[in-house]
This record gives structure tokens, sequence and C-alpha cells, in this order.
């Protein structure tokens, strides 16, 4: 209360105007206005001035710019400073003194970019760390507002680790530095990782000054590719090559680590300049051989799965970073030449046999087939000389068929012993491959695991039956079925095929047989072993004529022989009557003998 000055009344107011709401004083109505506006600032549209916050709720922020009235500016103009309070001093831009209401309209947003350009070349010319808001994502990076101008933020530029997700960073304020200005179009480019790349900097510098080979290090998982993994030691990236993840197979980094994954790693390697450093993971825990069960030795089973696969054999890893290979020739007691792929695949649960086991240079070889017996070891007894099997055609060549009875068991069909009759060039006339056929053994080498079977032999010999019908000298009608350079094959009965040279086609007329005629042919060479029936056509009629001929000189010797006779009587005696007769006999005889 002391400071309350005694203020004395106006001998000359008007107390009963004043009751009633008329009160007057010396002073115009004009200069109590004039008055009154000496107490307020002088604004002018389209200005920017200062002004001080005195309030802000969750839609507007009323700001007192010592006007006779306060404004009121939409608070999301304020988005990007979220730490506006009350008290702090804010630019705005005056539209309007008054609108229809009475209300002073003010802009902040406007008040920023009508120095925004100048403040946006100052901050870059300083090298000024500025504040943004990040309104929302653009192809390759985000749109940031900068003093009220859209700037454009690099997805590169907004850390200095890979960004997954760019919408997180959407309606968040951050600091950033203007990297480029283009004036004749206006455009802005900032960064918010070049505030962090000199601290970074700085941390590598240290950091690599301090790396050693052998050194065990904390790390992030940075960035995973299909060859391996990035990881950050803190500024300073190294990679985890895949085959340095872990002591077992990895055909994807995922299955081992995963993002943002933090990891102790090993320094194995870096360059001179230790830009390029190799890292390992699988180096922290001891190698899985070392770890082998010491007791395991050749000829255990053990049970694996198939990680990779080629045409010679399977790796099997028995256990993490502990493999064994079955090379083909140990997946099957069979000899036929096979790809591993038609016993197996990757992924497969397979059990096996240890065939051999060195420790000191980590390698073991394993079999599948001896989970079996081999089959050769009783082969007398399961297939013995003499008896009957169905087998199957594996393959061909020029002098006979491969066959398979049971897996691992093969043998060897002669082209000689597939059929009694047949003339067979090739095997593949006979049979094809894939197909069954029926065998029998002929002979076991069990050297070289190979049987000699036939087919031929589950049937009779008819060539036994043949050498009575087809006798030397006998005569059978055939069929020319086939010319060749040396001859012609005959189809005579009972399926035989015969074989005739050129001079043995000459009929009787003097021309040559051809293919299809039916002639009667004499056989002239039989071979039962050989299967060789010789025949002759033209001997039919060349050994009629050789016999006829015979004939008349055997009858004309005899009757030179007869009249000799006569002669030597008539000189002791005349001729007789039954002289006569006989010699009427003899012609009759040889008359008979010739027809």
């Amino acid at each position: 209360m002391e400071n309350l000055k005694n203020v004395a009344p106006l001998n000359d107011f008007n107390w009963d105007a004043y009751e009633h709401g008329e009160a007057e004083t010396s002073m115009s109505h004009e200069e109590l206005e004039k008055a009154y506006d000496g107490t307020l600032n002088k604004v002018c549209d389209h200005e920017v001035v200062d002004g001080t916050v005195i309030s802000i709720d969750k839609r507007n922020v009323v700001v007192n710019i010592g006007y006779k009235s306060d404004g009121i500016i939409p608070v999301n103009e304020f988005r990007y400073n979220p730490d506006l309070k009350v008290g702090d001093t804010v630019e705005v831009y005056i539209e309007n003194q008054e609108d229809k209401k009475g209300q002073l309209i003010l802009s902040h947003k406007k008040a920023r970019a009508s120095r925004s350009w100048e403040r946006i070349n100052a901050a870059l010319e300083n090298d000024e760390i500025i504040k943004g808001y990040i309104k929302c994502r653009t192809k390759g990076g985000m749109i940031v507002d900068v003093f009220g101008i859209e700037a454009f933020l690099p997805g590169s530029q907004i850390d200095v680790k890979p960004i997954r997700d760019y919408d997180v960073f959407v309606g968040k304020t951050m600091e950033f530095k203007v990297v480029k200005i283009n004036q004749e179009f206006k455009n802005v480019v900032v960064s918010h990782k070049a505030l962090i790349e000199a601290e970074l900097e700085q941390q590598k510098k240290e950091i690599i000054s301090k790396l050693e080979k052998g050194q065990v290090l904390q790390g992030t998982v940075k960035n995973i590719t299909a060859y391996g993994v990035f990881i950050d030691l803190g500024g300073v990236d190294g990679l985890i090559h895949i085959t340095d993840l872990s002591w077992g197979r990895v055909s994807d980094p995922h299955e081992v680590v995963e993002l943002d994954q933090q990891l102790n790693v090993v320094i194995l390697d870096f360059d001179d300049e230790k830009k390029r450093i190799a890292l390992g993971l699988k180096q922290l825990t001891p190698h899985p051989w070392d770890a082998l069960d010491p007791n395991l030795k050749v000829g255990d089973h053990v049970k694996g799965k198939v990680v990779v696969m080629a045409d010679y054999g399977a790796f099997v890893e028995i256990a993490p970073g502990v493999e064994g290979l079955i090379h083909v020739s140990e997946m099957s007691w069979s000899q036929h030449l096979r790809s591993a792929q038609d016993f197996m695949k990757v992924g497969d649960e397979v059990e096996a046999v240890i065939l051999t086991l060195d420790r000191e240079e980590r390698k073991m070889s394993l079999g599948i087939k001896q989970l079996k017996a081999d089959p050769w070891e009783t082969i007398e007894e399961k297939y013995p000389v003499g008896s009957k099997h169905t087998a199957k055609v594996r393959n061909f060549t020029n002098f006979g068929v491969f066959v398979e009875i049971e897996e691992g068991v093969d043998g060897l069909i002669h082209i000689s012993d597939l059929s009694w009759t047949k003339k067979i060039k090739h095997p593949s006339e006979f049979t094809q491959i894939g197909a069954d056929i029926e065998v029998i053994v002929l002979e076991i080498d069990k050297e070289n695991r190979r049987l000699s079977l036939g087919h031929k032999q589950l049937e009779e010999n008819p060539w036994d039956v043949f050498e009575t019908i087809f006798t030397v000298g006998s005569v059978h009608e055939g069929t020319i079925v086939e010319m060749v350079e040396k001859g012609a094959v005959i189809a005579l009965p009972y399926g035989v095929e015969g074989f005739a040279t050129p001079k043995h086609l000459v009929k009787e007329d003097g021309k040559q047989a051809q293919v299809d005629e039916k002639l009667p042919f004499k056989v002239i060479e039989f071979n039962k072993d050989a299967k060789r029936i010789i025949l002759s056509h033209s001997r039919i009629f060349e050994d009629a004529a050789k016999a006829e001929e015979k004939a008349e000189k055997k009858a004309a010797k005899k009757a030179s022989k007869k009249e000799e006779t006569p002669m030597i009587q008539n000189q002791v005696a005349s001729t007789t009557l039954g002289d006569i007769d006989a010699l009427a006999a003899l012609k009759e005889q040889m008359e008979a003998e010739k027809k």
C-alpha cells in the first residue's frame, strides 16, 4: 500500500452523469483516443514483427505483439518446434489488423518464409546447425520443413547406418546442416548424417589405431547380404564372410544372425590402411572336430543330414561343422556309373558307416551300401550256374546286352546267346533298355563281379532237329528275303534262314533270282555249330542234267559191250531169236533210264 500515490479527485467530475453512464472528463474524445493509441505499438498489414507467446492450447498459439488485441496462430505452424513454450519470442506476419470479428490475424509460417531464404543461405555459409520438421517421405528420401521452405533430405544422409524404415522419421523434428543450395531453382539439400560424421570420424581413428589381429570386439549387425554380414564396430565397419559365421555350412546368413544384434567378433585380418576388416564369429567357439566323440571309429554307424550334393557324391553333416563324404561308388553295390542324385538329395536324413576317419586332417568318408550285405559274397548260392532269373536290361553294346538281376548283381548276355535261329546284328533288334528279360546263368566270374548269362538256353536247341531235316542234298522250298553283297538270305521252313551265293541263284533260264521269289533250294552245306545252312537253286537243275548225262554215258557203255558179244558169237554161231529179244529189252531199259 506504500506504493499507492494519493490522487486528488477531480473537482469538476460529474458524478450524476457517471451514474447514468454519461461520465465526461475535461478531455475530449479525440484526446482520449490519441492518449490510448500512444500506449500501443504502431503496426501495419503485411509486416513481420516479433511477438511473445502468452498461451498455448491444442489448437492455437496466442501471441501478443503489443497491439490492442492479441493474435491467434494455428499450433501446426509450430510443429517444427516441439519445445515452444509460453514466453518465447516468435516472429509473426501481420495478415490483417482486424477481421470482421475485430480479431488480429497473424501467421508464423509466412513470417518464417519471408526471411527463410536469407537464413538458409546464412546457415550454409556459417556451417550452422538448424532445426527442421520432417513432413513426409518422397522418392529417395524425405521432405523437411526448414524455415518454412521444403528442403530435401536424401535417404543416405539420415544416418551413418543404412535406414530400413523411413516412415519412423515422419513427423519428427531433427537437427540438420545445409549441405547444398541451388540458387536458380531454389532447391535446398540438408543432412543429419553430417552432424555425427565428424564425431564418428574421430572415434573411427581411435578404433583403427588400436586394431590387432585376434582382438575380440563387440559390434552391431548393420547389414546382412548373401555373402556375409557387415558389423558396426563403433564407426568402423567389418565383414564376417558367410564361411566364418559358423563351423557348419550356412546357406543364408539370416539363419545365424539378425539385424541390430549385438555380437562379439574376432578380427581375422585387415589391409594396410585398415579399411577392409575381416571378422570371424565361429572362431570364438571350439572347432567341432575337436569336440567329436573320441570313441568314434571306422565301422561305426552314424546318422546325419545331406548338406551338399555333387555328381561324385554327397556331403553329410553328422554334427555341426563335422561332415563326411559318401562317394557315389559307396552308395550301391552296383557297378553302373550313376549320379549321386539318383540316391539322395539335400536335406535327406541318412544313416551311414564310417569307412575312413582322419582327425588331424578333419576328413571322414562314409558309405551306405555297407548297410546291406554284399551280394557277391554268396553269389554261388543265390545264382548258381544253370539257375533261371528275371533281369532288367541296363545297356547295349555291339557284342551283347548288360542286365541287372538285382542291385549290384550284373551280367552279360552275349549277342550269340540271345536266339537260336535269328541272325541278330545288334541287341536293340531283340530287346530294349529297361525291359525285363529271362536269363539262365552260364558262368560266374566272381573276381570281376560279373555273370555270363544266356537267353536262348531257356529253350532246347532247334538245330538238333534242323540237322535231321536240312540234310545235305535235301531240297526245300524257300523265299528270298534279302539281297546282300555276297548273296541272298533265304527264309526256310521252321523259321530258319539259309544263304546262297550269286552263282547259286541263277535260274534254269539263265536269269538271276530276285527278292521275294519262292524257289526250291538244295542244301549243299549244314553246320550246326555255326548255325549255317548253305543253299543252291542252280544245283537242282544242274545236278539233274549231270545225272542224265551220266546215265546216258552208262547206257552207251553197256550197249557197246552187248554189241561186241554177238559179233564174237557170229563167228562161232548164227544169231538166235533169244538174242533179238535181249536187244529189245536193253533198248527198253535205256529208254526208261533216260526218262
